[in-house]
């Protein structure tokens, strides 16, 4: 079973149980971190393409460190300018192993109810309506030039 994820505005394959590096991430090592863009779902053949996700599934994570990448060389030069600039560059990224693929969990927070009174005086209160601006005025067309 693997799914595609969307983890920090890039894909990735995940599998249960492999490590990944991905860009960094908020949390701690040790936290378990969820992702619920999952954008394809395959289990055992049975593939499900998500548009754009796939609705109900989420993968979860645990984080296991944070560290910085290769250090990356960036030099610029210019012949015969005696222009040379040389940059590193390092990048922030976090270890995560994926602990599960699998569905969510439903939510149980129901939506307060509203009575009928309430409705009814909340549709029937006056709206204050704000002056609208004047339109703003157009401007004189120039005259065409003649020449002379």
């Amino acid at each position: 079973m693997y799914a595609i994820v969307e983890i920090a505005g890039q894909q990735f394959k995940v599998e249960k149980d492999q490590k990944y590096f991905v860009h960094q991430l908020e949390g701690k090592p040790g936290s378990k971190i969820t992702f619920e863009n999952v954008l394809l779902l395959d289990d055992k053949g049975k593939v499900t393409v998500g548009s754009p996700s796939v609705n109900g599934i989420q993968v979860t994570a645990k984080i296991e460190q944070h560290l910085l990448g290769d250090k990356v060389i960036v030099f610029k030069k210019k012949r015969r300018k005696g222009y040379k600039v040389k940059n590193g560059h390092r990048q922030r990224l976090t270890e995560i192993t994926v602990q599960e693929i699998g569905k969510k969990l439903a939510a149980k927070k129901a939506a307060p109810k509203v009575e009928k009174k309430e409705l009814e005086t909340i549709k029937a209160a006056p709206v204050n309506k704000v002056a609208s601006k004047k339109p703003a005025t157009k401007a004189k067309a120039a005259a065409p030039k003649t020449k002379k």
